[in-house]
């Protein structure tokens, strides 16, 4: 990638600024998406940075959805954009002037051969405006309508140029593409594809309110399409704003991916059980598990602040747990009585979501893998030990990287003389009808007595 696509960057981009341009406009969405994508290249998760935006903004709901989803378009397609500015500009632009850039050049050329949202010479006039009023970039106002202008002049040349590298072809950097090449030879176009594109709207039904059946025929009175995709899942032909969602505010439904859905029902819970999800925020997954059993449930996760999130889901469908700040690879924190049943949904570098998390692919380094690996395995060795005799630990990862997910299982079972039982092993995110889910991974052991 391109020097200033570093996290050192130089000069310090001012992300603080506040804008004076109309929260209306395409110009302040512009600004804003560029502010948040420059804060990415810094190291900054992409949620965290549009967050910053909006609240330093005190930006209206209207032009919140336009940041965000100008956002995630540029994070799909940033090794694309990073290219072309390269062919064009004759020195790297400073970090806020190239990432307005980069937010600009998919509104005029979606690479996912959709249409584009805005006319070319609008987001033209709009992204130089954006450019004009902010200090950072107003010197470069003219650099920015000169180099969009000429992409649409050269449109074609200039793609093809680009296209020649891998990079762009597949807007992932080399490194993750060699991975995904070595780990799946034969499917490794199709999971690049999938993760370039956003991904479904999929809920989970809570059965112990209404049934698929019931629920499907309420969304089709309300003139919502919808299909069944799974025991509880029910994937929506729109996304619809959550609020929207018929029932979700009273818990009857829950936005959840139709693969991660499948982590309760693996654990085979049964009432009166002592169980663990460890690393649990958001919460899905420990919703999903008190709506099929009444089980006294413990949530881990070693930040309180994302626990708050748990127990938000928890408050809408009226479900209980005993929350527990701390981190799963400590035991501090562990009565000593032991668990029927552990979710050891471990940290992992998220390969398996950069659907949803576009930005992942640009935060992550190839040595992270080794690292978070080696982080999991601690906390899996004493998760163990915190198992009862016949009881089961399920191991899940969000990463497509063998050495998190397969290698990771199988040296655990070693180490710890598990057995291991069935399970789904590796999900691929292939964008299929049957597939359209994000790419996990799971392995069910059991301790014998």
């Amino acid at each position: 990638m391109r020097e200033s696509h570093h996290r050192d960057l130089k000069p310090r981009v001012q992300t603080d600024f506040q804008s004076e341009l109309k929260q209306d406009s395409l110009a302040f969405a512009i600004l804003g998406a560029a502010t948040a994508a420059v804060q990415v290249q810094q190291g900054t998760a992409l949620p965290q940075a549009l967050a910053a935006v909006f609240a330093n903004n005190d930006a209206i709901p209207q032009a919140r959805g336009a940041i965000q989803d100008i956002a995630y378009r540029a994070m799909r397609q940033l090794a694309l954009s990073e290219i072309l500015i390269g062919l064009m500009a004759p020195k790297a632009p400073d970090p806020l002037v190239q990432s307005l850039l980069s937010i600009a050049l998919p509104l005029m050329h979606p690479a996912d051969g959709s249409a584009a949202p805005y006319e070319a010479f609008t987001v033209v006039d709009q992204a130089v405006t954006a450019a004009g009023s902010h200090p950072d970039t107003a010197r470069a106002k003219n650099m920015v309508n000169a180099l969009l202008r000429r992409f649409l002049r050269e449109k074609e040349e200039l793609l093809d140029e680009a296209l020649q590298q891998p990079e762009a072809q597949y807007n992932y950097p080399q490194w993750w593409i060699d991975s995904v090449i070595t780990a799946y030879p034969k499917n490794w176009e199709q999971v690049l594809a999938a993760g370039n594109k956003a991904p479904p709207l999929t809920l989970r039904v809570n059965t112990r309110r209404t049934s698929l059946k019931d629920y499907l025929e309420r969304l089709a009175g309300q003139g919502i399409e919808a299909t069944q995709v799974g025991e509880f899942a029910v994937r929506l032909a729109k996304p619809v704003p959550v609020h929207q969602i018929p029932g979700f505010d009273q818990g009857d439904v829950s936005v959840q991916d139709a693969g991660a859905q499948l982590a309760a029902p693996l654990l085979d819970v049964q009432a009166g059980m002592r169980v663990l999800d460890a690393c649990a925020a958001p919460g899905g997954k420990t919703c999903h598990i008190l709506e099929l059993a009444d089980v006294n449930l413990t949530a881990l996760d070693a930040d309180p602040k994302r626990l708050q999130r748990v127990q938000e889901n928890l408050d809408r469908l009226q479900l209980q747990a005993t929350l527990q700040p701390a981190e799963a690879q400590a035991d501090a924190w562990w009565d000593g009585q032991p668990f029927d049943r552990i979710l050891a949904d471990v940290p992992c570098t998220a390969s398996g979501i950069v659907r949803r998390h576009p930005d992942i692919r640009w935060l992550r380094r190839k040595s992270d893998t080794r690292q978070l690996a080696t982080l999991s395995s601690q906390i899996l060795d004493n998760l163990w030990k915190m198992l009862a005799p016949n009881g089961k630990l399920l191991f899940v990862t969000c990463s497509l990287w063998p050495q998190e997910s397969e290698a990771q299982a199988a040296a655990f079972a070693v180490r710890n003389r598990a057995t291991r039982l069935d399970a789904p092993g590796q999900l691929l995110p292939l964008g299929g009808a049957g597939q359209d889910h994000d790419g996990l991974f799971y392995a069910l052991f059991q301790k014998d007595a």
